[in-house]
């Protein structure tokens, strides 16, 4: 059984984790004490089926601390899960927690082999072996959804690593051993072109989001059926039907720093297509926010604030962007969010009810209509969801 460390226990570094301490011994760092009493209680600190269901029937070599020295000392891998937001004022990933960790294992266990599964810019793991001079650090991306980290880290879609030789080859049967699909798709390239894969990946499906979301636009202010154009045109097979049903605009924290760290990979390069993805979105707020102006209410209920069911987090949400546009316009929120902390900087007063927020509320808004709203009055939700569906 080797040792691996992961840095970081948010859902990816959670994820792989327990994917990984099935047949391994993995020591998960985080900084958060609350997160690692929970973890080491086999208690989610995040919503996912899957995640629950290990902690509970499964047994698992995982140990979470914040000790650097039992986390980085004889851990053949260690694996970075660290957060790395995007800066709008340097147009750049702030990869300093990244940087921080790679410092702390060369100097607790320099020879460790290190593998990034933050985000960060491209040619950035090129970069970080001649800044640290160090070699074995390697880059390889996940493609994993919020609430269903644990499910595509067992049934992933494909396992993409920065390395063409051993460690590449090594790292990838680690993880595809790990899971329960077989005949898993492996990509083994440089780590710059990996870098890249990820952020054209997503910004991929950030243009798919914006399409159909301009389609909605279209129809709503035409008087269409959003839903009978969209359903026709993924007809075609080439098309596809999924990943087609329209939002308040794309969010969660991978889709929105992505394309602009993409965009500011594109300095001096032409094109045109990812700054229009990135320019999208902030137009599609725009028209939400208008549209919601239009119906003039007076209390705005907000249903929920994550992106998409399933999910506990509503980081960069659009649903939040719509909600600071329109502040200052003498409408009073009030929101229903089971998760909410009072982490935003919004003047909120927090509804515990679905029956008080509808007896409260001139309009509900919802970025996802959810089978708790179907025996309410519907003509006061406002909402873009047309097949009830991510």
């Amino acid at each position: 059984m080797k040792k691996i460390s992961i840095i970081g226990s948010g859902y990816v570094g959670l994820s792989n984790a327990i994917l990984l301490s099935q047949s391994n011994n993995v020591h998960l760092f985080d900084i958060n004490k609350e997160k690692i009493d929970m973890i080491n209680k086999r208690i989610s600190p995040i919503a996912d089926d899957e995640i629950n269901e290990y902690f509970k029937n499964k047994k698992l070599n995982l140990i979470a601390s914040s000790s650097k020295k039992q986390a980085y000392v004889d851990a053949e891998f260690v694996i970075i899960a660290t957060p790395t937001n995007y800066n709008p004022d340097t147009n750049y990933f702030d990869t300093s927690s990244v940087e921080m960790v790679i410092d702390d294992i060369i100097k607790f266990n320099p020879n460790a082999k290190i593998i990034i599964k933050s985000t960060i810019p491209v040619g950035f793991t090129k970069k970080a072996r001649e800044k640290f001079n160090y070699e074995n650090i390697y880059f390889s991306p996940e493609f994993l959804r919020e609430g269903k980290a644990l499910y595509d880290n067992l049934y992933p879609s494909r396992i993409i690593v920065g390395d063409m030789h051993k460690v590449g080859k090594e790292f990838s049967e680690l993880m595809s051993k790990a899971a329960l699909k077989k005949n898993i798709e492996i990509l083994l390239t440089e780590s710059t072109e990996a870098e890249a894969i990820k952020l054209f990946a997503n910004t991929f499906l950030a243009m798919r989001i914006s399409y159909f979301n301009e389609l909605d636009t279209y129809a709503e202010i035409n008087d269409l059926s959003s839903k009978d154009i969209i359903t026709g045109i993924s007809l075609d097979p080439r098309i596809g039907d999924y990943y087609n049903n329209p939002s308040f605009g794309y969010g969660g924290y991978c889709l929105p720093k992505d394309t602009k760290q993409l965009l500011s990979n594109f300095e001096n390069i032409p094109q045109k297509l990812i700054s229009a993805i990135v320019d999208s979105n902030s137009v599609r707020k725009d028209f939400i926010k208008s549209q919601i102006l239009k119906k003039s209410p007076k209390r705005l209920g907000i249903f929920g604030l994550t992106m998409k069911s399933g999910s506990d987090n509503f980081r960069s949400s659009a649903i939040i962007d719509i909600l600071n546009s329109i502040q200052d316009s003498q409408i009073e929120f009030l929101l229903y969010e089971p998760n909410y902390n009072n982490e935003l900087d919004l003047p909120l007063k927090i509804i515990n009810s679905l029956n008080e927020l509808f007896i409260e509320s001139d309009l509900i808004i919802a970025n996802r209509f959810s089978d708790d709203l179907v025996n309410f009055d519907k003509s006061i939700i406002y909402t873009r969801d047309i097949f009830k569906r991510d």
